[in-house]
């Protein structure tokens, strides 16, 4: 394939990731909040998984649902959103502006209030909250780098809602790769995952067709390359591990295989789901990842495979996407 056509397929399926975005956005801003709950929804943690609906007449409705049995029962809010994660206590809703053809997101407290709003320039993409609750940061596609030539970019942010400290880009960072400065004017930065400190976090970072897995410092602001071919980084509940997605052949156009990399030997596992997996996948325990796989246009199956490349994938929350284990909890049947 060459250089001519990789382009052109990726942008492809960039504007096809970007359409079904867009459509989830839609649709999460126009359903009724008349869906209301059957029972109280909250970011407190404990034995539940949270996740957004994306059943009919919820689509886009966050939802709880018992760590041990996440195919029974829900509790449906009336909070909506395009991309959602929780941690610590903490929410983070990217969704669409009320009234408005923007985005924004919003950061929420336990008990699903809104704390603090800011607008999003860009087509919200992925979304992470730090374990301690006390981080956020989203990624969003955008338009209009002059050095891409029209093609999608991505845009990382991050929130400190302790101190409130916004970091709106991580494009003017200093950048190590193989031990030397690197400067580039086709940086891009997503997929952000934070270590259990609150100092540091992993992320993708591409430039010249390749995508690095970078090590991010808060106080130095300063970004270091580790290894190539990771994108969408997950970090393990201990901080051993990240869970991601490797292009196949190192060529994006070809696919994704979700792996798993050992942080002290850098060994990778290819895992069990051989399904391209086009998502940020999720820690739901030490020993096992969760991702949402799209069925038909407009549903989607959170899904659960081990962590050590055995075992066999399983459906974990029917009809959902965007899971974020709240903790205290192991999950059910359907995932062992």
């Amino acid at each position: 394939m060459t250089g001519r056509v990789r382009l052109l397929v990726a942008g492809i399926a960039g504007l096809a990731v970007l359409a079904a975005a867009s459509i989830m956005i839609a649709r999460a801003a126009g359903t009724s909040s008349r869906a209301g709950t059957a029972d109280s929804v909250s970011l407190v943690p404990g034995p539940r998984l949270v996740a957004l609906s994306t059943t009919a007449g919820s689509s886009g409705r966050l939802v709880s649902v018992a760590a041990g049995d996440p195919a029974g029962a829900r509790a449906v809010s009336a909070l909506s959103c395009a991309r959602l994660y929780a941690a610590g206590g903490t929410g983070l809703c990217l969704r669409a502006d009320p009234g408005l053809t923007t985005y924004q997101l919003a950061v929420l407290d336990a008990r699903l209030r809104t704390v603090r709003e800011i607008p999003l320039v860009g087509v919200p993409n992925r979304a992470r909250v730090s374990p301690s609750g006390r981080l956020v940061t989203w990624t969003v596609f955008v338009t209009g780098d002059s050095y891409n030539g029209g093609r999608f970019s991505t845009r990382v942010g991050i929130l400190d809602t302790r101190t409130q400290e916004l970091i709106p880009t991580l494009e003017d960072w200093p950048v190590t790769v193989g031990g030397r400065p690197y400067r580039a004017r086709d940086l891009n930065f997503w997929g952000v995952t934070f270590t259990p400190d609150d100092r540091r976090f992993y992320a993708t970072m591409s430039t010249a067709g390749r995508r690095y897995l970078v090590l991010g410092d808060l106080d130095s602001h300063r970004l270091r390359a580790l290894t190539d071919n990771v994108e969408c980084p997950s970090l393990s509940p201990d901080g051993t591990r990240i869970a991601f997605k490797s292009a196949l052949g190192g060529d994006p156009a070809r696919g994704w295989r979700l792996s798993v990399l050992d942080l002290a030997t850098r060994r990778v596992t290819p895992l069990a789901e051989t399904r391209g997996v086009d998502d940020q996948a999720a820690w739901i325990d030490q020993r096992t990842v969760a991702y949402a796989l799209p069925r038909g246009r407009e549903h989607a199956d959170v899904w659960t495979v081990p962590a050590d490349g055995t075992g066999t994938p399983r459906i974990l929350i029917p009809d959902a996407a965007s899971p974020a284990a709240l903790g205290g909890g192991v999950i059910g049947t359907e995932a062992e």
